[in-house]
Order: C-alpha cells, then sequence, then structure tokens
C-alpha cells in the first residue's frame, strides 16, 4: 500500500483509509460487531493505515467498535475522530444541535480516548462548523488538547475557506475533510486551493457517492427506512435515474482499464493531488479489496481530461442533503 502525507503534516498513512461510519450507523442496522473487527484486521493487514469515525456514528458505538477492533496495532494505525455535536440525552441516533464550545471539545476528547482504547487522538476533527462558537475558540481548544499530549492534529470538516485560515492561524489544521468525488465538485472552488496554498491535506468522505458511484444502483434499488439515503434528494429513484450517466461513463473507462467503476472513480480522486487521501467506506472485505485495488491504478493526465471532459456534459440531479443539513456546512 503507497502512503501519503496529509498536507506539511507529519501525519503519514495509507493512500486510501476506511471510513467505518457504515458499520454501526446509517446505512441500515449496525452490522455485527466480530463480524466488522474481522474486516478491520484485513484492512490493516491490507496495508491500510487510517480509520475515520465520530462520537455521533452510534452514538459512542463506532468509536468502541474501532477501540476493540484495533487494540492490537496501537501505534501502528492513526485513528481520526471527531466532535461539534449535542447528542441526544437517550442515546438514541441523532443529536440536538451544534456545540464546539471549548468545555464540550475536551470532555469528547476524553470521552473518544476511552472508547477508542487509545492515549492520543492521532486526528481531531470539528464535524461541522458551530456558527455559535469563535472558530478561533475552537481552535484554541484543540491547540490545548495537543499541548496536553491528548491529540496529535486538528481537523476540520465542510468547513468553508475563510473558516479554515483563521482556524490555521490559530492552530494549524492538519486535514479537512468533506464531500468530494465526480458528483460532488463544491471543494474545487476555494476549498481545494486554499489547502494548497496553507499547506493542509483534503480527505474525501463519501469518495463513491455514498455508494451510487460503484455502479451496483439504479432508480429501482430499494432502500429500507434505516438507510440514510431514503432521505437525499438525489437518492430518489428520479435523480438516480438521471444520474446514472455518471456512472456509466465510469464503466466505460473502466472496461478499457479493466477496472471497476468504482475503482475509476477512486483512482480520479488519487490523481487530483499528492495530498488527497479518500475513506471509502464498506461493511464488505470483497468490496475493501476492490477499493484497495484502485490505488495501484494511474490515470495519465489525458485520462484524467477525458474523464473531465466527459464528467462536464453530465448535469448531476438533486441535492446532496435536505436543506436544513445543508444549512450546516461550509460555514
Amino acid at each position: 500500500m503507497q502512503k501519503r502525507k496529509l498536507g506539511k503534516s507529519n501525519l503519514e498513512v495509507s493512500a486510501l483509509g476506511l471510513g467505518c461510519m457504515g458499520m454501526s450507523f446509517s446505512y441500515g442496522p449496525p452490522k455485527d460487531q466480530q463480524e466488522m473487527i474481522k474486516l478491520l484486521h484485513a484492512a490493516v493487514d491490507r496495508g491500510i493505515t487510517f480509520f475515520d469515525t465520530a462520537e455521533v456514528y452510534g452514538p459512542f458505538t463506532n468509536e468502541e467498535l474501532l477501540g476493540e477492533g484495533l487494540s492490537p496495532y496501537k501505534g501502528k494505525v492513526a485513528i481520526a475522530t471527531k466532535f461539534g455535536f449535542n447528542l441526544n440525552q437517550d442515546g438514541s441516533p441523532g443529536w440536538q444541535g451544534l456545540n464546539s464550545r471549548p468545555e464540550r471539545i475536551k470532555q469528547v476528547a476524553d470521552a473518544s480516548l476511552k472508547r477508542l482504547k487509545i492515549d492520543v487522538i492521532d486526528l481531531f476533527y470539528q464535524h461541522r462548523v458551530d456558527p455559535a462558537v469563535p472558530i478561533e475558540d475552537v481552535a484554541g481548544a484543540v491547540k490545548d488538547l495537543i499541548h496536553a499530549g491528548k491529540v496529535k492534529h486538528f481537523g476540520m470538516s465542510e468547513a468553508a475557506a475563510r473558516t479554515i485560515r483563521r482556524a490555521h492561524a490559530v492552530q494549524p489544521v492538519a486535514a479537512v475533510q468533506s464531500e468530494y468525488s465526480l458528483w460532488t465538485r463544491g471543494p474545487e472552488a476555494e476549498v481545494l486551493p486554499t489547502l494548497e496554498e496553507l499547506g493542509i491535506g483534503f480527505v474525501p468522505y463519501s469518495p463513491l457517492g455514498k455508494g451510487f458511484l460503484t455502479g451496483k444502483m439504479d432508480e429501482k434499488t430499494e432502500l429500507g427506512k434505516d438507510d440514510f439515503r431514503s432521505t437525499l434528494p438525489r437518492f430518489t429513484p428520479e435523480a438516480r435515474k438521471a444520474n446514472l450517466g455518471l456512472v456509466d461513463l465510469l464503466g466505460e473507462i473502466g472496461k478499457r482499464m479493466n477496472a471497476t467503476p468504482a475503482q475509476i472513480a477512486l483512482a480520479w480522486l488519487l490523481g487530483q493531488k499528492p495530498w488527497i487521501v479518500p475513506i471509502p467506506g464498506t461493511t464488505k472485505l470483497h468490496r475493501l479489496e476492490e477499493n484497495i485495488g484502485a490505488v495501484a491504478i494511474e490515470l495519465s493526465a489525458d485520462d484524467l481530461r477525458q474523464i473531465e471532459d466527459a464528467a462536464s456534459k453530465i448535469k448531476i440531479e438533486g441535492a446532496r442533503y435536505p436543506e436544513h443539513i445543508e444549512k450546516m456546512t461550509g460555514l
């Protein structure tokens, strides 16, 4: 497995990470814990050293899963987790608004360290920007945690370029995580140029369009009520039908290169910048192996241009989130 450095930080990780949310949360019922622990071990055995979780995934159960599954590899893998929400008091899934107050950030760090069974959090992201708390205070709280030896690196998720700059001036940001793929290109306008200028790494989540870009879904695919994609405008049957053109494009390129649509989608991301580390999620070993196979696919400048030209002619239908969630992004 190739390695990549997240910007100018000294955080070196596998070129592909593993997003772990779906093992416990959002994509139907939680998966069997022992099966998921086996999958985590398989990922490490195949060279993945970068794992992504958050306290809100469950809540708590995803961090507990990683704490159990990755404890044999302490010091050999990097775990990223996140703060930023008030969780439901009854422990049910979801949250009661944003909360990035410094005292809350420090509480989350202590609780996450226990659940993850680690001594230090490798990368601690603000999950969403909290407009009620100055970003300088958030960065200052993480700076305190770094000085206390509880956190190694500060990250941000779905933040706007100007917010990233303000935070970075207080405590250097090692990585920014936002949704980015061939069907979600928003970060290209301002965020990616800012990260390049400041030397910050980029971690695309949902790099396979929440599963759509794998080519395994169409307008007839049934989504259960406990699958959060059933609430997303881009996943209505009409939108899925309209967006299949992008999947067809990936399939055509894949045939030429003896690769799957998912592998081309990931190779496209890896080919954008050397400081980009996608974190596709999966709960299946064969999908994990398929995703890892993308690292060996090198798209030439000509390949990337052809994909760009073809993709630019395809209009993506449907917003990626309902309006109330979209409002929490890009502050």
